[in-house]
């Protein structure tokens, strides 16, 4: 049993979250014999958040519930209040998931957590643009590892711009291991153009009972 857990606090950019959560709930366009996933939703406390959307988002379980193995996986939302102290906790939490061979997603304001906390100074990675990183965070030093495109995976990092959610989505769904190759391209491609083609070949990769 592989675990997402989805760590949220204030502000949470709610179109971030959308694709990812979708698609790993509902499974419907995972293959078969997929492997079993569960998604916590993680906060620092059970207090509940709000998004930047104004929606209401209750955690179940708390940052030091995080399990630490190389099946996991980790993601982290954009936000205006990654600066907050109480925010550092899952910062630390997500290094230590990268060095055991857990895999960490983190999109926009939470690229600049991890900049700031020297994450991105070792792995190939994005965020909102270039030179974006080395404006807002003091204590970044990757420059030479930025790579222009809407997300980035390098080993079991994965990481974006504010714009990159769909992208991002398609990279972490990779790295489950959860959906066909062609599955995965043609989902991809129908919601980055809404080109009904790709929509009818997407079904047609489909396992039967799906269709």
């Amino acid at each position: 049993m592989k675990t997402i857990y989805i760590y949220v606090l204030d502000t949470l950019a709610d179109w971030e979250l959308g694709y990812v959560t979708a698609e790993l709930n509902s499974r419907r366009f995972f293959k078969e014999k997929a492997p079993l996933l569960t998604i916590k939703i993680v906060g620092h406390s059970k207090k509940t958040i709000s998004t930047m959307g104004g929606m209401k988002i209750t955690p179940e379980c708390l940052v030091e519930d995080i399990e630490i193995n190389n099946h996991n996986t980790l993601l982290l939302l954009g936000a205006d209040t990654w600066d907050e102290p109480q925010n550092a906790a899952i910062i630390e939490k997500a290094s230590i998931l990268l060095s055991a061979g857990g895999t960490v997603g983190a999109i926009c304001g939470a690229t600049v957590a991890l900049a700031n906390f020297g994450i991105l100074d070792d792995y190939l990675h994005t965020s909102n643009g270039a030179g974006f990183l080395e404006m807002v965070s003091p204590n970044y030093h990757g420059k030479k590892l930025y790579v222009d495109k809407l997300a980035v995976t390098d080993n079991n990092l994965i990481t974006a711009s504010s714009a990159g959610a769909l992208m991002w989505t398609k990279q972490i769904l990779e790295s489950l291991e959860v959906c066909r190759n062609d599955t995965l391209d043609y989902w991809y491609d129908y919601f980055n153009t809404g080109d009904s083609k790709f929509f009818f070949k997407l079904m047609e990769t489909l396992p039967s009972q799906k269709v």
